[in-house]
């Protein structure tokens, strides 16, 4: 059976490189996506799914890896196995498809585990909520300038300093109409 690996890291900066380390396996093609788990688009899962075929093997380091809730889980889950896909999610030591040695205990976990990792991202995401809006009540939290404000002055710095404003727009990559939109709130 061809076996195939998927790792996920939520940025760009991380390395998948711990994910499966363990496993003395020849991995016939592994997918891997830099993305975080609450974005929707993750080219190389939809590749994956794509490109995977009955009978094939696939390897998952932890559920968490997969998908950010447990719908997503679920679902990813049952459309691998109904193409009939065998999935090994590693550390929780959980098996999906024909070979399962004990699927309705193992969906159970599944479920339980992936509604537990659910739970904990939406408490997470709460303390910060939490921590955010008593940092604006003692004032110690501004927010961050969205991207578009700094790049504007950076353009309208270089536009001042005698650089046409096509090639200010150019070298800054601002959108034009976002330049010209500033300029004339700012006027």
């Amino acid at each position: 059976m061809p076996a195939f690996a998927y790792k996920r890291v939520s940025s760009v900066d991380q390395a998948t490189d711990r994910q499966l380390a363990d496993l003395d396996i020849h991995f016939e093609k592994i997918f891997e996506d830099k993305a975080s788990g609450k974005d929707t688009h993750h080219p190389e899962l939809e590749r994956m799914i794509e490109h995977l075929r009955e009978g094939d093997t696939l390897y998952i380091h932890s559920l968490d890896r997969l998908a950010r809730n447990l719908v997503d889980l679920q679902k990813t889950v049952d459309l691998l196995t109904t193409k009939g896909v065998e999935i090994y999610f590693v550390k929780e030591g959980l098996s999906f498809g024909r070979n399962s040695q004990q699927p309705a205990l193992n969906k159970l976990m599944l479920q339980m585990l992936g509604a537990f990792a659910e739970f904990e991202r939406n408490l997470i995401k709460e303390r910060q909520r939490e921590g955010i809006e008593q940092a604006k009540k003692s004032g110690v939290y501004k927010g961050r300038k969205p991207i578009e404000i700094k790049l504007f002055n950076q353009t309208l710095e270089l536009v001042n300093g005698g650089m046409k404003t096509t090639e200010a727009i150019k070298q800054t990559g601002i959108k034009p109409a976002t330049y010209y939109r500033y300029l004339s709130k700012n006027k």
